[in-house]
């Protein structure tokens, strides 16, 4: 699996490199300790070093990777690193599903928007594309930490946002061997956070949502079976 070239318009060349890089470890293509070297990544990628450094510099943000003097110890993502990521996103969309449990005008543009989304979900199942379901699906969850309008929350999100969407393209895979009735019920689920915010009563909320992460985390064990 490579990652998506649809998925990296407008994206800098070491913002391409992340992404791959990134991927090879959540598929453990690139183990724990293994040493990267910036000279033999571009190599691989056919750059310079500037942009394999860009790339380095963000993983090692997200504790995918230890730098040193001329490349990077690969760090990974262990089980446990896994389930702490999702404890994260957790944490973050309890508090923005809660947040915009308000009224207006914003909430229901916003309400449009995330049953479009799950309309595409729903189109990429019926063709069999785990790809773009798995960019809608991310898109839905991106959506509803922006439109919270919460900086400090929006940071939090965006320290773990891309880590998030590369082990989203990989657990969709096992989505999709699940066949046709975990698909839907996958997309249930999202209808289900639609009619949690609907209800704008955040008991109703917390339950939704701590249901959706339950099945997640599911979905997550099962991908690294």
């Amino acid at each position: 699996m490579h990652y998506p070239a649809s998925w990296l318009q407008g994206a800098s060349r070491g913002e391409v490199i992340a992404c791959e890089l990134r991927l090879q470890m959540v598929k453990g293509v690139l183990h724990p300790g293994e040493v990267i070297s910036e000279n033999r990544i571009a190599s691989d990628f056919g750059t310079s070093r500037s942009p394999v450094r860009e790339a380095l510099r963000a993983l090692a943000g997200e504790g995918l990777i230890r730098l040193e003097r001329m490349g990077a110890v690969v760090l990974g993502l262990s089980v446990q690193d896994m389930e702490e990521l999702y404890d994260v996103r957790y944490l973050i969309e309890s508090f923005v599903q809660q947040r915009l449990a308000g009224t207006g005008e914003a909430q229901d543009h916003l309400l449009v928007r995330l049953e479009q989304l799950i309309d595409r979900m729903e189109l990429a199942a019926r063709h069999a594309d785990a790809v773009e379901f798995a960019y809608q699906d991310f898109v839905f969850h991106d959506t509803l930490v922006e439109s919270a309008g919460h900086t400090r929350m929006q940071h939090l999100w965006n320290s773990i946002r891309e880590l998030v969407r590369t082990v989203m393209l990989v657990t969709t895979e096992a989505v999709f061997a699940g066949g046709n009735d975990r698909l839907a019920d996958v997309v249930g689920k999202h209808r289900d956070i639609i009619r949690g915010l609907e209800s704008k009563d955040e008991a109703v909320i917390s339950r939704v949502v701590q249901q959706y992460f339950a099945d997640s985390r599911q979905t997550l064990r099962m991908s690294l079976d």
